[in-house]
């Protein structure tokens, strides 16, 4: 049995997708990356989800050191590529420093298809585990819809009230649904 792809290596990850490149089905479209991460053969699924996984650790890499906030797009591009497929509710939280660099990326609550359970103590609990001066929360909506529900928006405030007790910013909530992102911070709503 496969171990769960998120422990492997980056070597390992690699050795999977490109070991055996080669059994792409010549009935897939030449050239389509859509057809290879998504098709349903069960080796190619695989792959596709070794390739997610690597595009997902790049994006990490590339939001490292870098002031989160003057770089909306590649926090957009990592919360897509980690939260997009899912098929249940999953809320994370990156953890930044005062300069706003990435301190570490957690998913912290998994749900149901329509809901996740997210408790202010854990997450107030997991930023000061990680001396964090700020965070952007995130979750997904398998549905495909990104407007924000009442309890999302009441949830981003209780979030935000609970956390500025103990000096730690909420800079954004992000939900993903598909190939949409949607910020609060943009939208005004923090």
């Amino acid at each position: 049995m496969r171990r769960p792809i998120a422990q492997m290596s980056n070597g390992e990850l690699l050795q999977h997708l490109l070991g055996e490149v080669a059994e792409l089905s010549s009935a897939e479209q030449p050239g389509s990356l859509k057809s290879f991460f998504s098709c349903s053969s069960g080796m190619l699924q695989w792959k596709g989800a070794v390739a997610r996984e690597l595009v997902r650790r790049w994006l990490q890499e590339e939001m490292e050191g870098r002031n989160l906030l003057s770089d909306p797009a590649a926090v957009k591009s990592y919360l897509g590529s980690s939260l997009a497929k899912r098929e249940h509710e999953t809320f994370m939280v990156l953890f930044l420093d005062a300069q706003n660099r990435l301190i570490a990326a957690e998913e912290l609550f998994r749900g149901t298809l329509t809901q996740t359970a997210v408790y202010p103590r854990e997450v107030l609990k997991a930023a000061l585990r990680h001396n964090a001066a700020g965070v952007i929360l995130a979750h997904n909506h398998p549905s495909g819809a990104t407007r924000p529900s009442a309890a999302d928006r009441q949830l981003t405030e209780t979030l935000r009230k609970a956390l500025a007790l103990v000096d730690i910013s909420v800079l954004d909530h992000f939900i993903v649904a598909g190939q949409e992102v949607l910020s609060f911070a943009e939208r005004g709503w923090l």
